[in-house]
C-alpha cells in the first residue's frame, strides 16, 4: 500500500450529523411520552453533543419525569430511536467518492461503544465506502492515543513495519472534536482538518493544519493540496500529463487559530485478529492510483476563522505542536 494517501475520518458530527439525530430523537421522546415540547433544549443541553455518558442523560430524564422503568431499558430504546434518525448526507457520500476516485484510501476512527457505532456505519452505507474502521471499545484505546490511528492504518492495508513509518506522511485526519481528533492527529504526526461548525478554536497546546466549515469542504481542501502544482510537488509528479486544477477553497490555516493541553490515554495492546481488519468482508477496496506523500502545511493567511480563501502557492510552515 506504499505511495497511496490515507484519509481518516471521525464518525459522529463529522461523517454523520449526530447532533441533529439526537435532537430528532429528543423530539420524538417528548411527544411519545406526553412531555412538554419546551424541554427539548434541556435534553440537548444535557446531551453535550454525545460526550456526556448516556446513563447520566437518561438517568436525569428518568428522575425529572418520574419514569417507572430502568435506565437500561431506556438506553435500549434510545439506541433504536437515535439510530433510526442517523443519515449520511448525500454531500458527504459524494465527497468520499471523490476522494476514492482521486486514489485515496478511507478509514473511520471513532470513540464509542462497538455495537452502537458499528450499527451506524452499517445502517448509513458507510461500510461500503471505506477500507476499514476502528472503534475505541473493541480496540481498547481511545483517541487521542496514537495507537488507535495506527490500528486504523493497519486495517486499511498498511501492515509491515516499513509501512508504519511511511503512512503518517501521507495521512490526514478529519474531525470535529479537538481534544480527540486534532490532538490525536498532532500526537501521531498526521495532518488534520478541523470541522469548526461555527465555533472558535480554543486549545492552546496544539492546532489543526486547516479549519473548515464542513466535511465536503475539508475533503476538497485536502484533495486540492495534493493537486496544486506548488503546494504539492509530490502529488504533481503523480498526476503529470493532466491539467492541474484546484478542487475548492483553502480553509483557514491552523496558525490563524488562537493557539488546553491534550489528554492522552495510555497505550493498550490490541489483538490483531479482530473483525475490523482490511481483509474483513465489510472492508472492500477498489484499486486506486498511487500517490506520493502530502506536502507540508501552508503558511498563515490573515483571514477570519469562519471564512475560506482560494488555494494559493504555499511555503512550508513549522509542524503543529503535539498535544
Amino acid at each position: 500500500m506504499l505511495g497511496m494517501p490515507l484519509l481518516l475520518l471521525d464518525l459522529d458530527n463529522t461523517l454523520l450529523p449526530r447532533d441533529a439525530a439526537f435532537r430528532a430523537w429528543a423530539e420524538d421522546f417528548l411527544s411519545e411520552n406526553g412531555l412538554p415540547a419546551g424541554d427539548l433544549d434541556w435534553l440537548v443541553m444535557l446531551d453535550g453533543s454525545g460526550y456526556v455518558p448516556r446513563s447520566t442523560v437518561l438517568g436525569a430524564a428518568k428522575r425529572r419525569y418520574g419514569f417507572d422503568r430502568s435506565v437500561d431499558s431506556m438506553l435500549a430504546q434510545y439506541r433504536i430511536g437515535i439510530n433510526s434518525h442517523i443519515r449520511c448526507p448525500d454531500s458527504h457520500v459524494a465527497a468520499l467518492r471523490e476522494a476514492r476516485e482521486a486514489g485515496w484510501m478511507l478509514g473511520i476512527v471513532s470513540n464509542g461503544g462497538t455495537m452502537p457505532q458499528l450499527e451506524k456505519i452499517r445502517r448509513t452505507g458507510l461500510a461500503a465506502l471505506v477500507d476499514g474502521w476502528v472503534i475505541s471499545e473493541e480496540a481498547r484505546c481511545l483517541k487521542p492515543d496514537p495507537l488507535i490511528f495506527e490500528i486504523a492504518a493497519r486495517r486499511c492495508g498498511f501492515r509491515s513495519a516499513g509501512d508504519r513509518g511511511d503512512w503518517k506522511a501521507q495521512t490526514w485526519m478529519v474531525g470535529d472534536y479537538g481534544p480527540a481528533d486534532i490532538a490525536g492527529a498532532a500526537a501521531t504526526g498526521l495532518r488534520s482538518a478541523w470541522l469548526h461548525h461555527g465555533r472558535p478554536w480554543a486549545e492552546r497546546a496544539y492546532r489543526p493544519t486547516v479549519s473548515s466549515p464542513s466535511l465536503p469542504e475539508a475533503v476538497r481542501v485536502i484533495l486540492a493540496a495534493g493537486e496544486h502544482p506548488t503546494a504539492g510537488r509530490g502529488f504533481a509528479a503523480a498526476t503529470a500529463g493532466r491539467a492541474q486544477r484546484s478542487r475548492g477553497r483553502l480553509a483557514v490555516p491552523a496558525s490563524r487559530l488562537a493557539p488546553a493541553p491534550a489528554r492522552v490515554s495510555p497505550n493498550v495492546p490490541y489483538g490483531p485478529n479482530t473483525p475490523y481488519g482490511p481483509n474483513a468482508p465489510h472492508a472492500p477496496h477498489a484499486p486506486a492510483t498511487a500517490k506520493a506523500p502530502l506536502p507540508p502545511a501552508a503558511t498563515p493567511l490573515a483571514v477570519p476563522l469562519t471564512t475560506t480563501v482560494p488555494l494559493a502557492p504555499a511555503e512550508p510552515a513549522p509542524a503543529a505542536a503535539a498535544g
